[in-house]
């Protein structure tokens, strides 16, 4: 009996296992690309996907909040595993939903439960955790449509330049910094009372201003042990110079040249741990990806955000120079035995550039034909708002495709991505040409 026992504890370790992975970008085109190279996945779905996907992997027409239509498939499929790209699945609670189903409960889900990904899910809920757990971030208050003049009161005692940040989920455009107190006062208005971001701004916060440098922390959890992935840098402004409106993010690099190791070790003691002790001390159940933002301010880190989800494009620069098996990595977060893996890393810096339509992140057309795939040699286009129609490769999105390369030197990886891009095309294709251009 204890032998059936072991051999079924061992089958289970190392079967062949049907994922799915939720969601339609760069990130989890990224995703299905690690995957697909382990020999321990045996067939691959993607939800909904996208033209990259579909080269690796079988995309299912369902969106990612389609929770029903998602069990149903899982059933169909005998799907072992569902690795969840997004925030809005996880924010509506779709590890709860699994958890909480007999038939589809055996299933792991990698993406933390619903009280958890609140840290993504309000800012305000993220701030409390910061404070309540003493881990160094800008100071703060919130406010509602009924305090909007409180408000203008807070913003008075500030200096600027102003940061306000809608509380719910925006897509990576709630966050307004502004050097006017004029603008800000007229911008909170806005955003509580005119419901610039709908829900997402029915409560807005506003923080001190920080001055200093950016950088992405990623972190593996299974609730008890934790793992940090190499760093990376994105570049959220439209324009160069990081000027002009906030996007979903141009372009990143790995790791950060500035992050030394006594800097790494400050981010791991001040904030990494004191995180995922407090997801216990807070009876938050997370197993998946934390994703931590952070700024450089003289040589100390402090916490902008949290994410309960790997970052895009950032992604695009982390995963490829993760050289283990992916697959044993997220059956180790399942399992909770993350401690017995060793996170192995390429050397090489890794890079990618965001081609994106013209005119994103405000209006843009899509359906343009992206031509030159084929000839690109030496990186890899991590397909985003991108699909597949009438055998034809086409725009269907604000960020389109990212163009990921490896070098001894960021710089060298920067080259080859621009060199790349110029064999690329479609109709108003637009990038930032200064990716790198601060470190």
């Amino acid at each position: 009996m204890v032998a059936l026992i072991l051999f079924l504890h061992f089958n289970k370790m190392n079967k062949y296992m049907n994922i799915l992975i939720l969601g339609s970008g760069g990130r989890e085109h990224t995703f299905a690309w690690k995957i697909a190279q382990s020999s321990k996945c045996n067939q691959l779905f993607v939800a909904p996907g996208n033209s990259g996907t579909a080269e690796i992997a079988t995309n299912v027409n369902i969106g990612v909040t389609n929770f029903t239509a998602i069990k149903e498939l899982v059933l169909d499929k005998a799907i072992d595993m569902v690795v969840v790209g997004p925030e809005d699945p996880l924010v509506q609670g779709v590890h709860d939903y699994f958890l909480n189903d007999d038939a589809i409960k055996h299933v792991s889900v990698i993406g933390p439960q619903k009280a958890a990904a609140e840290l993504e899910g309000s800012k305000e809920f993220a701030k409390e955790f910061l404070y309540r757990h003493n881990i160094p971030t800008a100071a703060y208050e919130s406010f509602t449509k009924e305090t909007v003049e409180k408000g203008y009161v807070f913003l008075e005692t500030l200096n600027a330049p102003y940061v306000l940040k809608a509380d719910g989920l925006a897509a990576g455009k709630g966050v307004v910094i502004l050097n006017d107190l004029d603008e800000a006062k007229a911008e909170l208005k806005s955003m509580l009372v005119d419901a610039k971001f709908g829900e997402a701004s029915t409560k807005v916060v506003i923080e001190e201003f920080l001055d200093g440098i950016e950088l992405s922390c990623f972190v593996l959890t299974d609730g008890e042990n934790y793992k940090i992935l190499p760093t990376a840098k994105d570049y959220k402004r439209i324009g160069e110079g990081d000027t002009g409106l906030n996007t979903g993010g141009m372009g990143a690099v790995s790791p950060v040249p500035f992050a030394t190791d006594e800097f790494l070790n400050k981010i791991e003691e001040r904030i990494v741990k004191p995180t995922i002790a407090g997801f216990k001390k807070d009876n938050l159940p997370y197993v998946g990806f934390v994703f931590i933002g952070l700024i450089k301010v003289g040589d100390d880190p402090k916490v902008i955000e949290y994410n309960v989800r790997m970052g895009d494009p950032e992604t695009e620069v982390v995963l490829p120079r993760l050289k283990n098996d992916f697959v044993e990595i997220l059956q180790a977060m399942a399992n909770g035995t993350l401690d017995k893996i060793d996170i192995e890393i390429d050397e090489r810096a890794a890079t990618t550039i965001m081609l994106v339509s013209g005119g994103y992140p405000e209006a843009y057309e899509k359906g343009k034909e992206i031509t030159g795939i084929k000839n690109i040699e030496d990186s890899i286009p991590f397909h985003a708002g991108a699909q597949i129609k009438d055998g034809k490769i086409v725009t269907s999105g604000g960020r389109v495709m990212a163009i990921t390369s490896y070098g001894n030197t960021y710089q060298e990886a920067i080259k080859k991505s621009y060199q790349n891009i110029e064999k690329l095309h479609f109709d108003k294709m637009n990038y930032r040409k200064d990716i790198g251009f601060d470190l």
